[in-house]
């Protein structure tokens, strides 16, 4: 990039975000445009800033931001996203990847590991560590061949409705309260979803996106 990066840092860890701020404006290429909490108006002032960058450390905050069913790219954000995971396991890994983010740091990264993400994803580029990299690969290869569209022409409407509050994490008793319903028919439809299109966890549906409507 010829002029230099503008990043927009959101963490709920003040003494994170102010020190990856000031390691960060150091670097002659970057530009630290503002360092926050979690809000979804923080959010809201990072989408509606020049910011190339948003580096934020939770994936729920970024959903709950978002919106049920959306991710970045059709919720018409032009922010590039990098992750840095608070903690690291693949369902969370997974969840980024949906929700559009197009770097993905764990937390043991070194301040080079940090700076060289930035960066990268400035640029346009993705950012995956090779641990994560590999049960992509994986994990794709173990996918059904099929469109999502002949997909959600099996599901119900309730199964429908049910994809995207899956894809944000939430557990069935979570789904149940939001939706007035037993915790057993929440139970039954996530099974129905998971048969109909043809994954075996919930971390199937997570990874397969959210059904258009």
């Amino acid at each position: 990039m010829s002029q230099p990066a503008s990043v927009f840092v959101l963490s709920q860890n003040r003494l994170f975000r102010e020190s990856l701020g000031r390691i960060l404006a150091k670097r002659g290429d970057i530009r630290i445009l503002s360092t926050q909490g979690l809000s979804c108006s923080a959010y809201a002032e990072a989408n509606a800033s020049t910011a190339d960058v948003l580096v934020v450390d939770s994936v729920d905050f970024l959903l709950t931001c978002l919106g049920a069913g959306k991710s970045l790219k059709n919720s018409g954000s032009r922010l590039k996203v990098l992750l840095v995971a608070m903690e690291e396991n693949e369902e969370i890994f997974l969840r980024a990847i949906r929700a559009g983010a197009m770097g993905f740091v764990p937390k043991d990264a070194s301040a080079l590991d940090l700076v060289a993400a930035v960066r990268s994803v400035a640029r346009g580029e993705t950012v995956c560590p090779p641990q994560f990299c590999k049960f992509l690969f994986a994990f794709v290869a173990t996918q059904p061949v099929e469109s999502r569209t002949n997909a959600k022409a099996r599901l119900t409407r309730r199964e429908q409705q049910l994809v995207p509050m899956i894809g944000q994490g939430l557990t069935n008793k979570e789904i149940a309260q939001q939706l007035h319903l037993s915790e057993q028919t929440i139970k039954n439809h996530v099974h129905q979803i998971l048969h109909k299109i043809g994954v075996g966890t919930r971390m199937g549906i997570i990874a397969g996106g959210h059904f258009p409507n």
